[in-house]
């Protein structure tokens, strides 16, 4: 039986990756160990994972998460009062396949795009 998903992603630089999700999205550190070249950060129920890949080109990178949310509305005016910058085409909107979604960039270019399902 599955019971969890924690994506790993790349990151260029492990301090500029830990700064921004925990104090651009509001993550916490997760473990108590500091592991050289990986990062583990968590947010309610999810965690994300980061291995250390210094030679990434942000410009091809396609790393990308899909997170569920039940308070969606709510996340994206948090992000937007932090002044974390939304995709240029990630702006909050209903989608056809019946979610409401936006979408952010990392600093190395990992896409996280948040959804709640439309009712």
């Amino acid at each position: 039986m599955l019971t969890d998903i924690n994506p790993k992603l790349p990151m260029r630089n492990k301090g500029v990756t830990r700064d921004y999700y925990l104090s651009q999205l509001g993550f916490q550190e997760f473990g108590s160990a500091d592991f050289d070249g990986y990062l583990m950060v968590q947010k309610d129920k999810i965690q994300i994972h980061f291995f250390e890949f210094k030679e990434l080109d942000p410009k091809e990178n396609y790393g990308q998460v899909y997170i569920r949310t039940d308070a969606i509305d709510a996340l994206y005016q948090s992000f937007l009062k932090k002044e974390v910058g939304i995709h240029p085409q990630g702006h909050l909107q209903n989608k056809p396949w019946g979610q409401k979604e936006f979408s952010i960039l990392d600093p190395d270019n990992n896409l996280l795009t948040f959804g709640q399902e439309v009712k």
